[in-house]
């Protein structure tokens, strides 16, 4: 049973840092290509960083030169960092690992670990 597990989430205020940790189980990491996606209070989830199998990093306009993402595959573990966090980065953060197989896509998704930024 593929699980993902997301941890590190809180309360911290505007300015400060948490790193997020997403577990996987189930699966082998290395095969998948990740991402962290949010979801704030009455909006859409969206896009929030992505890692791809080969290493390849994208980030949401909003969260460039704030926010990394990495993986260790060794550990089937995924990270983000987000430093000089700002109020409106509150949301619940969700892990998601994704594989496309010919015409398809595979996807798994964590239940979700949520940051409040606030002072």
């Amino acid at each position: 049973q593929v699980q993902l597990v997301e941890s590190g989430g809180g309360l911290v205020q505007p300015g400060g840092s948490l790193r997020l940790s997403c577990a996987a189980s189930g699966i082998i990491l290395s095969i998948y290509d990740m991402g962290w996606y949010r979801q704030a209070p009455g909006k859409q989830r969206e896009l929030v960083a992505t890692v791809t199998s080969g290493g390849t990093t994208n980030y949401a306009d909003s969260v460039k030169g704030r926010f990394t993402i990495s993986r260790d595959n060794a550990n089937n573990t995924m990270y983000l960092q987000m430093n000089s966090l700002k109020p409106e980065d509150t949301a619940v953060y969700y892990c998601n690992a994704r594989r496309h197989v010919f015409s398809a896509s595979i996807d798994y998704w964590g239940q979700g670990t949520q940051v409040t930024v606030s002072s």
